[in-house]
């Protein structure tokens, strides 16, 4: 089992950095339609999500560092999702920020546990 978890994390974070490269391609392939529009973005944070589902699952690393990976991820994301100015609804700017406090704070949460002898990342 201990080899099943490792290749499992491995094959979503790729599907998830397969989703942040080429999106339509992806999209063509698992349900035989491109992805347009709106679905871009959101294919495209699943895809970070997915790579800290890869990140969290690892050998060795905690759900604080998958959490730190999205929140990070998805901050920087979604701030150049803002900046094009192609797609900004009411809520773009308040979840930036949002996930911008969150990744500080877990970063905080992460700097201290690696001052423990013990914690794992």
């Amino acid at each position: 089992m201990k080899k099943v978890l490792p290749l499992a994390a491995l094959s979503e974070a790729a599907t998830g950095l397969a989703l942040l490269m080429v999106p339509s391609l992806v999209g063509r392939l698992l349900f035989g339609e491109e992805l347009t529009g709106v679905a871009i973005p959101v294919a495209r944070v699943l895809g970070i999500a997915l790579v800290a589902l890869g990140v969290a699952c690892w050998p060795d690393r905690t759900a604080l560092c998958g959490m730190l990976t999205y929140s990070a991820l998805a901050t920087l994301y979604l701030a150049y999702v803002g900046f094009g100015g192609a797609f900004a609804g009411t809520l773009l700017w308040p979840a930036v920020a949002g996930h911008g406090g969150l990744t500080i704070l877990l970063a905080l949460g992460w700097v201290n546990s690696r001052k423990t002898p013990d914690a794992k990342m």
